[in-house]
């Protein structure tokens, strides 16, 4: 009988030690192997937060901000001489206007004023078009229609609009460089209009053409309009005038070195706020699991490791005098370590198999529980400008950067690659061989007289 053949049989000679040393090692496994799939999906959210949201920084007028904000417009030439600054990748712009109806647009608003509108209306802090005024103590104050917001940008993308989403139910996105008069339309404002694809409205007498329908998943981004920022600019009298910007930097390592430049660059005419801090806040919490991960991986190899030894310990110890006698007949030391690893890599191969069928199994909702552990939750600034021109620019660009950091751990996902199960298997196949040639190869040395003596 080959010496592999041998060690295989010997690993079934005690059906009981041979399961619980399997259920124990699948354990250990899939543990490990969990901990692994973990830190991979972990790694990889880090570096996309880091891609997308800590590299930006958002640039709006000095002091606007919300209802009670003000100041002065950003210039496009302003915004050229920050797109020009070192590691400075990107650059969208975006202007905001207000539209009322039957004033400035044939449209009608696809939201009612409501309690909270009418309240903000009379104590002068909405309205739009020629329905602003009032103020507190004016007493009560008729119904007014909600303005349409116009988001004038660069990039039409779901950040720029203030949402998590925006998926095109027809048509296609208008193209922000372009001076075209056409538009996007949110699906609360096409409904309400009886809106397609094609279709015209009025923006201060201009025919603009509806290019696509969009859905941004809350009902105020919804009820609003989206043009290329050249034709808002146009249209509203506000050439060359920009509300805010969103600045990609081409690392989150040159992020503070950049907001100094732009700081510099602009003065006191802009705000200049980094998301490099908003980037920590999304990713500490990754880093946490990542650390759970990182030690539960070395705490369950370092279990296996010990587990198989000891083992392998006992078994050798056992039979000390079948090694003896191996050894009389001629059998070599390298034969019986074989024979004793081959046993050792039949246990840990039957509970590697068990444990990566529990791991792949087991990942998601383990993760799921390390989130649900680590989960912190971010406030999302919000505002609009009263009147028309300036309109929650800043808001617009932190909600969305904000949004995609709370997703950072909702949508954690662990999958499952040959690569990962590949170096399962080497860690297991390791482990094995440590664990039992040691042991073997200390007690293959005795020699055989004085271990029939001592037996």
């Amino acid at each position: 009988m080959s010496t592999v053949v041998r060690g295989v049989r010997n690993a079934f000679r005690n059906t009981i030690r041979t399961t619980g040393v399997t259920i124990i090692l699948a354990l250990s496994v899939g543990l490990a192997l969990v901990m692994l799939l973990a830190l991979g999906a972990v790694q990889s959210r880090i570096t996309t937060v880091k891609a997308n949201i800590g590299n930006t920084i958002s640039v709006s007028p000095a002091g606007a901000r919300g209802f009670e904000g003000g100041g002065e417009p950003l210039t496009q030439t302003q915004l050229d001489g920050v797109k020009s600054l070192a590691h400075v990748t990107g650059l969208s712009a975006s202007l905001n206007d207000r539209l009322a109806p039957t004033t400035d647009t044939n449209l009608a608003s696809a939201i009612d004023a409501g309690t909270l509108g009418n309240r903000f209306r009379q104590r002068g802090f909405g309205g739009g078009g020629g329905n602003l005024g009032g103020g507190a103590g004016s007493g009560t104050q008729p119904s007014f229609t909600i303005p349409i917001t116009v988001n004038g940008v660069t990039t039409v993308t779901a950040a720029a609009v203030n949402a998590t989403t925006l998926k095109f139910s027809s048509g296609s996105a208008v193209d922000g460089t372009s001076t075209a008069n056409t538009a996007d339309v949110g699906t609360a404002l096409a409904t309400k209009n009886n809106l397609g694809v094609g279709s015209t409205f009025t923006y201060d007498g201009t025919t603009i053409t509806v290019a696509g329908i969009f859905d941004a998943g809350n009902t105020f981004t919804n009820a609003s309009i989206i043009m290329p920022i050249a034709t808002v600019q146009t249209l509203s009298q506000q050439a060359g005038q920009v509300s805010s910007a969103t600045v990609t930097v081409d690392d989150i390592d040159n992020v503070g070195s950049v907001t100094t430049a732009i700081k510099a660059k602009l003065g006191s005419a802009a705000d200049v706020v980094s998301q490099q801090d908003r980037a920590t806040e999304a990713i500490a919490p990754l880093e946490n699991i990542k650390s759970i991960s990182l030690y539960s991986l070395i705490g369950a190899l370092a279990a296996g490791s010990v587990i198989i030894f000891l083992t392998m310990m006992m078994i050798v110890r056992e039979r000390r005098r079948e090694i003896g006698v191996l050894k009389a007949i001629g059998a070599s030391n390298v034969k019986i370590v074989t024979q004793f690893v081959t046993e050792s890599l039949t246990l840990t191969g039957m509970g590697a198999v068990l444990g990566m069928v529990g791991g792949v199994l087991l990942a998601n909702p383990i993760l799921r529980v390390l989130v649900a552990n680590s989960a912190t939750s971010a406030a999302t600034p919000g505002g609009m400008i009263a009147g028309r021109g300036f309109g929650g620019g800043f808001a617009r660009f932190a909600g969305g950067a904000l949004g995609a950091g709370r997703q950072t751990l909702q949508t954690l996902q662990a999958t499952v690659g040959w690569d990962l199960v590949l170096y399962g298997l080497l860690a297991a196949v390791a482990i094995a061989i440590i664990g039992s040639a040691l042991p073997a190869w200390l007690i293959a040395k005795v020699r055989p007289a004085e271990v029939m003596r001592g037996e």
